[in-house]
């Protein structure tokens, strides 16, 4: 019996060292030199911190009728890269304001100055204490993207990011902070039923558990910013700067109002990116007619 314990134990272990040749390793790190921005993508449960090797080009100059929101996550990253005291980011509020265009055009504005962009996807944030741990010790300065973020009732995802807005048992390192956007200010669905568990204790509202477990994830988060809906004015303000900024003349910009409007009505919305979106279709036909 000895023996074949014995041999039963050898074959498992060679099993064993067969199986850790197919399991993927940790994510190695990349070039940093080679890129401002990353992208951590897990395929086939192999994680990789890919290059971004062009991106988007907006800069803070074109971020447009948002002065008071920019002006507060500028100084928020101006403070971080300079190695002082600097909270996470939620960014909330209507779409298309500008809140994922504001992120971007911070990289561009400070890349010179050590910062980097990781753009993380709602499906990946389980690998979050990973990515930490391979950002510790870097000269550079890095934001953890995670754009349009909202989350389902138990989802491992919503924890893994609450785990590492607190700290777990270690200290998130003091190169990393994340800055998340959301349509949903506490992000998760918020449901009638939820206001009906509020109670009155001595004058005072004490909202129900389910209430109090969503704005639980939103608070760990230091830096609040709203972003709302823009009026008829503050749209066509940023229709006018796309449309200058394309080379249109301005007598043509004024002619372009009523057809802005339009096209703002046909879309159900007055957004940044709607009229971005109008500028460059007004662009492209006035060059075409050229």
């Amino acid at each position: 019996m000895t023996t074949e314990l014995a041999d039963l134990l050898r074959r498992a272990e060679r099993v064993l060292e067969r199986l850790e040749t197919l399991l993927p390793g940790p994510a190695s790190a990349p070039d940093w030199d080679a890129a401002h921005a990353f992208r951590w993508q897990r395929r086939r449960g192999h994680a990789t911190l890919r290059t971004v090797k062009s991106p988007h080009g907006i800069r803070l100059a074109d971020i447009q009728d948002v002065d008071e929101q920019k002006e507060r996550v500028d100084r928020n990253t101006r403070q971080f890269l300079a190695g002082r005291r600097a909270n996470n980011v939620l960014l909330t509020g209507a779409r298309g304001t500008g809140k994922s265009s504001l992120v971007k055009a911070l990289l561009n504005e400070y890349a010179e100055r050590g910062l980097r962009l990781i753009e993380v996807d709602k499906g990946d944030l389980m690998d979050l204490p990973e990515i930490v741990e391979l950002l510790e010790g870097r000269p550079e300065r890095f934001i953890l993207f995670c754009d349009d973020l909202s989350f389902e009732e138990g989802e491992d995802a919503y924890k893994a990011l609450k785990s590492v807005l607190d700290g777990s048992v270690s200290a998130m390192s003091d190169n990393v902070l994340i800055y998340a956007t959301s349509n949903r200010r506490h992000l998760m669905p918020e449901y009638h039923d939820e206001n009906l568990q509020a109670r009155h204790v001595d004058g005072e509202l004490h909202p129900g558990e389910a209430v109090e477990e969503k704005i639980s994830l939103s608070e760990r988060f230091g830096l609040w910013v709203s972003f709302y809906p823009f009026s008829q004015d503050e749209y066509l303000d940023i229709v006018a700067y796309w449309l200058g900024s394309f080379g249109v003349a301005p007598a043509e910009i004024e002619a372009a109002r009523q057809e802005a409007l339009q096209w703002a009505l046909m879309r159900g919305s007055r957004s940044g990116r709607v009229a971005w979106q109008f500028a460059r279709d007004h662009a492209g036909r006035l060059q075409e007619a050229v």
